[in-house]
């Protein structure tokens, strides 16, 4: 008979420890993947952000030439460097920081939080569509301060340092044409937020949104797909041809997965990159209508060499950015995770413990 009551009564409290278990490492699982992301999208962003001014200045040198003589990479890193010096190249680091917080957050956190649950609801859309539908959610919620912050970083990265910004051809050449003067000289990220919204409201702020979304959620949907397949294929090869040696890193192995895909997924994207950035970049002076607009001169004009204009920078940044994102990510979760799982484990065995030893005293 007593056999009989401890076993009735020790079998609710393995099953509440097995659901606390469970439900604790969910919740630390799912927010430590958003801390890990954020820190790893500003690391990526921080290291590469001179790479990203050349991109943003190529691409917008429509814009910003009377001529149509379009500037090299080489040339026109010995433009900025003359013209700015170094300062030039970071133009535009803190807005490009935040942002990058934001989506970094977002885009990792959403993708863990939910692709599980995208699996388990709704099975005919596992596997790689459950992984480019939760990054593309990510970077969806992470564009409410993601596209404002890129507008400032991108104005602020043309406009180079004050002296240079002053002595562009280019607000006389409006003022001639329109009597509309170009957007003036951004100091600081809060002094250029202001600024647009005081020109030009919300809808500055948000310049590009939709072109953005066009550009961001493909790529990021790309390159959670890329990079996931990239790691299953490199899983089954490491099996398949090298089953009696020891693992590769999951950090070194995210620098060289998440390089690639991001790569890949930034040249496919290049046009719809291009056309944001043109949207963003204009300001007051509208030469772009919109989406289609800008997509239709862009190609009239200058043909698909126009579309993929600035394709070798951008993926240039890409490539180590996303290199360094994924590893940093693959490095945090190594270091942190396991951490705050045992530590999880240890609290829920004491707990499992006490219970069994309070039952046992009842018991007798």
């Amino acid at each position: 008979m007593a056999a009989s009551n401890t076993t009735t009564m020790t079998v609710p409290a393995s099953n509440f420890d097995d659901r606390l278990l469970h439900n604790n490492n969910n919740n630390f699982f799912i927010w430590r993947e958003f801390v890990w992301g954020a820190a790893a999208g500003a690391f990526g962003e921080g290291m590469m952000h001179p790479i990203d001014t050349i991109k943003t200045r190529i691409q917008s040198q429509a814009i910003f030439s009377a001529s149509q003589a379009q500037k090299s990479i080489p040339q026109m890193m010995r433009t900025v460097w003359a013209t700015d010096g170094i300062r030039g190249f970071y133009r535009g680091v803190t807005p490009g920081l935040t942002g990058s917080l934001a989506t970094g957050a977002t885009y990792f956190g959403v993708i863990e939080s939910t692709k599980k649950w995208i699996e388990e609801l709704h099975p005919d859309l596992g596997g790689h569509w459950a992984h480019f539908i939760a990054g593309g959610l990510g970077d969806t919620l992470g564009s409410f301060v993601y596209v404002p912050c890129e507008v400032m970083k991108q104005r602020m990265q043309v406009q180079g340092t004050k002296n240079s910004w002053k002595s562009t051809a280019l607000k006389e050449t409006f003022r001639q044409k329109s009597g509309n003067e170009m957007y003036g000289y951004y100091s600081g990220m809060f002094q250029a937020g202001g600024s647009i919204w005081k020109q030009q409201g919300l809808r500055g702020l948000y310049a590009g949104y939709w072109s953005t979304l066009a550009r961001d959620v493909p790529f990021a949907g790309l390159m959670v797909t890329f990079y996931e397949a990239l790691k299953d294929l490199t899983e089954y090869g490491k099996q398949k041809w090298l089953p009696h040696t020891d693992h590769v890193g999951s950090s070194f192995e995210g620098l060289l997965l998440g390089g690639l895909a991001g790569g890949i997924s930034a040249y496919l994207t290049t046009p719809l990159d291009v056309i944001k950035t043109r949207l963003q970049v204009q300001g007051p002076m509208i030469r772009y209508n919109g989406w289609y607009d800008t997509f239709k001169r862009i190609w009239l004009v200058e043909g698909a060499k126009g579309m993929f204009r600035g394709s070798v920078p951008r993926v240039i940044w890409y490539v180590p950015a996303s290199a360094l994102t994924f590893m940093a990510v693959e490095f945090l979760r190594d270091q942190f995770n396991g951490e705050f799982d045992n530590k999880d484990v240890h609290e829920v065995a004491n707990i499992s413990i006490d219970k069994t030893s309070s039952t046992l005293r009842e018991v007798v």
